[in-house]
């Protein structure tokens, strides 16, 4: 369980966890709270039509990244493994598409020079955490704008496993942004002496 959900039990807040929203039973359930609106973090699927218009406000997502650059499952890793200096959390309107909707309240952090994924990270959800209060205050009050994202989008594809591995003709600095972007998990790798070796900073 995760901490959300063991602190939502102390305080006696029921908890469901589907594994899918595509049973209707699961949209059943979530329309007859007839909640003002959904707050997402890091849910990992698209939700049907049905599901989106299920409370009065929409379901809202916060997304680390300054969208439309890096949509997806790991904006934080591929923020860190392009090199990118900045990066941010934001709130969007979930739309059917993936994060493709409009953005409702951002803030930018800088990536520092020796950021790994997990230090960034926890910062972004320190972020984020103080932005929900600050957005549903402002849809409370009927101060919130859509902007909808503008520039060419890029995609934070799942980590797969094959790019981990450290290729040793690249240049410095793209091994360094991997190193930094895999650690602490998966891991950057290489063969040392025929043994697989993890590469953390």
């Amino acid at each position: 369980k995760s901490p959300v959900h063991q602190f939502a039990e102390i305080m006696g807040i029921p908890v469901e966890t589907p594994e899918s929203f595509r049973k209707s039973k699961v949209i059943d359930g979530l329309e007859a709270l007839e909640a003002d609106v959904v707050c997402v973090v890091a849910y990992g699927q698209i939700l049907p039509q049905r599901a989106l218009e299920a409370s009065e406000y929409g379901c809202l997502n916060l997304h680390a990244s300054l969208l439309p650059r890096w949509r997806g499952a790991a904006p934080i890793q591929r923020a860190i493994m392009a090199g990118d200096t900045q990066t941010g959390v934001q709130i969007q309107q979930m739309e059917k598409g993936l994060d493709t909707g409009p953005i409702l309240l951002s803030e930018v952090a800088d990536i520092r020079p020796g950021d790994t994924a997990q230090s960034l990270h926890d910062r972004l959800s320190q972020t984020g955490a103080q932005l929900w209060p600050r957005c549903l205050a402002a849809l409370q009050r009927g101060g919130l704008t859509p902007t909808p994202q503008t520039g060419e989008p890029t995609y934070a594809h799942k980590i797969d496993k094959a790019e981990s591995r450290l290729d040793w003709t690249k240049p410095s600095n793209d091994l360094e942004y991997l190193i930094r972007g895999l650690s602490p998990s998966p891991g950057a790798w290489c063969e040392i002496a025929g043994k697989r070796v993890k590469v953390h900073l």
